[in-house]
């Protein structure tokens, strides 16, 4: 019944979606070639409040969990499951004072409006998942760059999307690297919730009434730990706050 309803509210929902991601796509263009980065950033956070407002007509809310515990001044590594687009609308306004970038598949580099631009030239980086030669330079010039400007890093470990919400296994070649050219850094486990249900039905239509959540876990000093004690502690963390 859920499906059915939601076919003709879906498409109001994309329409409005697609209406900011065409209207925001010229004004990052304005934003970073006439005033800057920080203008640019300015577009990217109102961006992605509006897109979730889009998400507010379809019944979508969201809540952050102990966001306090997210050192403040120093980089940051946000390791998370991934379960649709939408933890990264999310986590762009929800997170926005970390300045959040992205490692992302190459393929989101073109083709639509303002994410392709953002992801281009907003600081996040896109990587061939078929090429390691390729990744391995790529995410060290993010984690240089994060170590440098105090800001956060995102990576999501699975490779791909959980279509079911239960976590794949973590992948260590990203975060390894991210964590050795960045050794002032603090590795943040996030687990989100209730995300791959927007999209349980396929991309149209989208699934109603869902509450999503994004819970902080303590974060881990990378100067503290070996790798194998982050990278354990992280996927153990994010998996346990998981709920299926």
């Amino acid at each position: 019944m859920q499906k059915l309803i939601s076919y003709p509210i879906s498409v109001v929902y994309y329409l409005c979606f697609g209406f900011c991601l065409a209207i925001f796509h010229p004004i990052q263009w304005v934003c970073l070639n006439v005033f800057g980065y920080q203008a640019h950033k300015k577009s990217v956070d109102y961006l992605n409040f509006f897109l979730i407002k889009c998400t507010n007509l379809i019944g979508t809310t969201y809540k952050f969990e102990n966001r306090e515990l997210i050192p403040k001044g120093v980089p940051i590594i946000f390791v998370s499951n991934h379960q649709s687009m939408y933890d990264i609308v999310a986590m762009i306004w929800y997170l926005r004072r970390f300045h959040c970038k992205f490692v992302s598949k190459k393929e989101l580099g073109s083709g639509i409006p303002s994410v392709s631009f953002n992801l281009r030239h907003g600081g996040s980086v896109l990587i061939d998942r078929k090429d390691s030669k390729q990744a391995i330079p790529a995410i060290k010039g993010l984690s240089e760059y994060i170590e440098k400007y105090n800001r956060a890093a995102v990576i999501f470990p699975e490779g791909t999307r959980s279509k079911t919400g239960k976590p794949k296994e973590f992948a260590q070649n990203g975060l390894k690297i991210l964590c050795k050219y960045a050794p002032s850094a603090y590795v943040v486990p996030v687990s989100i919730n209730n995300s791959w249900k927007m999209v349980k039905f396929g991309f149209f239509p989208v699934g109603l009434g869902n509450h999503l959540t994004f819970t902080i876990h303590k974060p881990l000093a990378v100067k503290d730990y070996d790798f194998a004690t982050i990278m354990n502690k992280s996927e153990k963390a994010v998996v346990e706050g998981v709920k299926i």
